[in-house]
């Protein structure tokens, strides 16, 4: 089959940082799917673990790529979720091959059935940045899924994959007052368009923005980019008992004992957890995927699909790592078809 992969950590502007290759197809564990890949999407760690840096199987490149939409072709013995025919989407996890690959195999615990009324490319722009926004909003802040829920958010780089999906949930599963930053005018545009009640500029300090908005201070902040540069101004900006939740590595130890005055909660979210730990609830993201999916059927949530490249291949996956490693897309980037 074909796939795309590397074998040396190479900055992107290399030919050969990413590869076209043959490859044998995926041998099933007892709960997989085989899932014929129809389209894929591209995320930091991808560009990350290609430079060398993030989670990664020690000693050796594994192949990239954990978002893809398809259909399922084969299933594991002990499979009972899905049939062949079925559509899917999912994010995988880091511990196995990627899906920059014609098939992929997964285990059905972590797959959703795809939403029906989007194509394969902005369903496959969803799951992995669909399930840390979830998880970050519903795990770790433990907030509920009701429109009474009241308080307020702030989204620090809104117009990201995740900060896309975070502020869509937050508008239609919950009352909280959403604040996104933005930098450039198309990117402060789009996150209004996703429903963010205000966009302020993280170039800027934050603190005054965010209290000329709430003036005791967010109740919760989601740090998804860049959180040492923002840290002490986060923490002027939250109110007492408020929540800051981080994805990302930083790149400095952060000092936690600031928080100890305001007695403000510092939680890390990771999507592969469950999976890397195999988990009792496991399950939780496919379960996930299909609220998600039932969301964006009904109209509630759209797909943050902003390009897409055709064919899947090196060429177009290396021009895919060098725009997200630009730091200036907005939404997603998806390849399709092989």
């Amino acid at each position: 089959m074909k796939a795309v992969s590397f074998t040396h950590h190479l900055p992107i502007s290399a030919p050969d940082a990413l590869l076209d290759l043959e490859v044998p197809r995926p041998s099933l564990r007892a709960r997989d799917l085989l899932v014929a890949v129809r389209a894929i999407s591209v995320n930091p760690v991808d560009t990350k673990i290609r430079a060398g840096f993030g989670p990664r199987r020690p000693g050796t490149p594994l192949r990239l790529g954990w978002d893809a939409a398809g259909v399922v072709v084969e299933t594991g013995p002990d499979a009972t979720r899905f049939k062949p025919g079925d559509e899917v989407y999912y994010a995988g996890t880091i511990d196995r091959d990627g899906t920059y690959a014609e098939f992929h195999a997964v285990d059905e615990r972590l797959v959703g059935h795809k939403p029906a009324k989007l194509s394969f490319a902005e369903a496959a722009a969803l799951p992995l940045t669909a399930i840390t926004a979830w998880e970050m909003l519903f795990d770790r802040l433990k907030l509920a899924r009701d429109p009474a829920t009241r308080g307020s958010l702030l989204i620090i780089g809104g117009a990201g994959g995740v900060g896309s999906v975070a502020i869509q949930l937050a508008r239609r599963l919950t009352g909280l007052t959403v604040i996104a930053t933005a930098s450039r005018p198309d990117s402060r545009v789009w996150c209004l368009a996703l429903g963010a009640h205000h966009v302020i500029d993280h170039r800027q300090p934050l603190s005054a923005q965010v209290k000329a908005i709430v003036p005791g201070g967010v109740n919760h902040v989601l740090g998804l980019t860049k959180t040492e540069e923002h840290y002490e101004q986060i923490i002027d900006a939250l109110a007492p008992m408020g929540a800051l939740v981080l994805i990302e590595n930083v790149a400095r130890p952060l000092d936690l004992n600031l928080l100890k005055p305001k007695c403000l909660s510092l939680h890390w979210e990771f999507m592969f957890a469950r999976a890397l730990f195999q988990t009792p609830d496991m399950a939780e993201q496919g379960r996930l995927l299909d609220e998600v999916a039932a969301l964006a059927d009904r109209g509630e949530l759209r797909s943050t699909l902003s390009r897409e490249f055709t064919p899947i291949n090196a060429a177009n996956l290396r021009q895919a790592h060098a725009q997200i490693e630009s730091g200036r897309t907005i939404g997603k980037l998806a390849l399709s078809s092989w």
